[in-house]
Parts: structure tokens; sequence; C-alpha cells
């Protein structure tokens, strides 16, 4: 049999996989786009994003998030980066430990995560019963709304950032360390460039994951409006207060927006690491 008969069989085949795939695929795709569509579209045909977008509700739960989110990936980079650079080049006991302690939040339920803190820093808590005798509340406070967000939502920076380094030739270090660079010099002017994309993709979904922080958040910091009440709290707010379902519908659109925004520019930052590596 000729190559070229074999060719137009194999790709026979694969136009005939392709059918055979395509309604399941396309069943997905609708089940995944027709909630998001409708939700476009029910907010277009009321008007409710313009007529709710700027009350006072919105506008605060609003704020707060970007307020707390911001803060949560300012923490997460700040203890995440060096976390995440020790597990990715060194070996020390317990790192197992650590790696597990670290992709737990990620798997936990949100609300396991908010009794933990409760539990933890709340009055009566293991550290906060001391740090309420010396006079200092966190628990239903705005800080213990970064601190909810910070638990479930620093993982994915600290994992994205340790690939990140993972994939930078340790030789480099080396080399710049054989020039009469310091590590920490070596560290700051030659690694942190080169695992520059990763630890920004992973800046984008720990910002975007606490944005969308609920279950941890409405435990240890309740939902007090201006105080605590981020969007997603918002949204479950509106419900049971019996405000018109528009408001919830506004607050979900603007959630969806920020979501779309992060995850284009993730697309952005990893396509233009994929076209560099096949450079």
């Amino acid at each position: 049999m000729s190559a070229g008969a074999v060719s137009r069989r194999g790709r026979a085949r694969v136009v005939g996989l392709g059918w055979a795939l395509g309604p399941p695929a396309l069943l997905g795709v609708l089940f995944l786009g027709l909630p998001i569509a409708a939700l476009a579209w029910r907010a277009g045909r009321t008007g409710a994003l313009a007529e709710h977008a700027t009350s006072a509700f919105v506008l605060d739960a609003l704020r707060l998030s970007a307020i707390t989110s911001t803060f949560t990936l300012l923490i997460a980079v700040i203890v995440g980066t060096p976390l995440a650079y020790l597990l990715a080049r060194y070996r020390f006991p317990g790192k197992w430990l650590i790696d597990v302690l670290i992709d737990l939040p990620i798997v936990l339920p949100p609300t396991v995560a908010g009794v933990a803190l409760l539990v933890t820093l709340g009055r009566r808590g293991i550290v906060g019963e001391q740090l309420d005798a010396a006079g200092i509340d966190i628990a239903f406070t705005t800080t213990a709304v970064v601190l909810a967000q910070t638990f479930v939502a620093a993982p994915f920076y600290i994992r994205t950032a340790k690939a990140g380094f993972e994939s930078v030739d340790p030789s480099h270090e080396r080399l710049a360390w054989t020039l009469g660079a310091s590590p920490l010099r070596a560290f700051r002017e030659v690694t942190l460039p080169l695992a520059w994309p990763s630890l920004l993709a992973g800046g984008i979904l720990c910002w975007a994951r606490a944005l969308s922080e609920l279950g941890a958040t409405l435990i240890f910091a309740g939902s007090f409006q201006g105080r605590t009440q981020t969007m997603p709290l918002a949204i479950v707010g509106a419900f049971e207060s019996g405000k018109s379902v528009e408001v919830p519908i506004a607050l979900s659109v603007i959630l969806v927006c920020a979501a779309a925004a992060m995850l284009v520019l993730l697309r952005l930052v990893t396509g233009g690491v994929s076209r560099d590596a096949h450079v």
C-alpha cells in the first residue's frame, strides 16, 4: 500500500473519530456556556447591570472585593515566593508534609477552611483567645476576609511559582555565582526574570480565586456590608434579604466579567510562554 493511501486512510479515521466525539463535546460546551449566556442575556434584557451597578450595595461589595483580593495577592507573593523557591530548589526533612499542607486548602471545602480559621483565630480559638486578651479581634473583620482569602488562594500562587522555579535550569544560577554574583543577587537578577511568566500566571490565579471566595469568608468573617461583605457574599445576601433578583444578576455579571478578564490575561501570559518555548 502506498504512503498516500495510508495517509488518506489515517485522515479518514481522524475525521470519523471527530464525527463520533463531536455530539458529546458539543453537549459539554452547551452545558458550560448556556448558563453564562443566559445570565448575560437576562442582564441585558432587563438592564440589571446598568440599573444596579452603581448602587451603594454593589459598590461597597465591589470595593471591598478589589481591596481584599489585592492584599491577599500581596501576602501570597511576599510569603509564597520564598516558599515556592525553597520547595523547588532544596531537599529537607518534612518537605513532603509542606507540599501536602499547600495542596490541602485547594481540595478542602471552603466551609472547612472557615471553621479551621475560626477555631484558630476566633475569640475562643487557640491563638485568637490570646489575641483577644491583648485587645486584638480578628474574626468578623476585614482582616478576617483577607486571611480567609489568603488561606484558600495562596496555594494557587505557590504551586504555579514552584513550577516556574523548577523550569529554570539551576546552571544559570551557578554561572551567575561564578561571575561574582551573590546567591540573593542571582535569584533577583537571573531566576526571577526567567520564572516571571509563571509568577505572573500564579498571581492571576491567586487574585481570581480570592475574588470568588465565599465559604471560608462567610464562616470566619461573616457578611456585613462595607466591612466583610465581598461580591460573592453580597449575591447570597441579596437573595436572603429579599432584594430584587436583578441585584444578584448585576453582581454576577460583574464577577463573570472580572473572571473572564483574568482568564484572558492568563491565556496571553501562558500563550506567550509557549511561543517562546518553540522559538
